[in-house]
């Protein structure tokens, strides 16, 4: 791999909070393309035409596409009153992440998952994202533990 390639994968040259926004673009992009993440991350990490794709993007869009049922069975059954199709797809991208950061990366804590969560979707999404986006990881945080027990 040449130097340029591997500054293209990020070899860690953004941190955590930019990757976190760079993977919720990614599988917000995935989702309107409707292809698998780890298919539009892997066009995007050789691609000198966009940004920089760091080490963490790939291990959250990598993780959570080989998670994503999972995961969309969790947030189908915490949503309360709302269905997955009927979220806004930034929303869904956030809470996807998000759910993917408390259960299957242990280095990162469930409120420091929820926290970051929530400002992207201060960031990215509408005025009411924020509350419904620390609604549903709250309820899922609160059984985190049962769950990562079964993982």
């Amino acid at each position: 791999m040449s130097p340029e390639s591997e500054s293209r994968r990020g070899g860690g040259q953004i941190g955590r909070r930019a990757a976190r926004r760079r993977a919720v673009e990614l599988l917000y992009e995935a989702a309107q393309r409707e292809l698998d993440p780890a298919a539009v991350l892997k066009e995007h990490a050789g691609s000198p035409d966009v940004d920089i794709v760091g080490d963490y993007t790939f291990t959250v869009v990598e993780g959570m596409s080989a998670n994503q049922e999972r995961v969309d069975e969790l947030l189908a059954e915490h949503a309360q009153g709302w269905t997955l199709e009927r979220m806004p797809p930034v929303d869904l991208a956030i809470l996807r992440v998000g759910v993917y950061e408390m259960l299957w990366s242990a280095d990162v804590p469930d409120a420091v998952a929820i926290d970051e969560a929530v400002g992207l979707a201060k960031d990215l999404s509408t005025d009411d994202s924020p509350r419904f986006v620390n609604g549903v990881l709250g309820r899922i945080g609160n059984i985190a533990d049962r769950l990562r027990a079964v993982l």
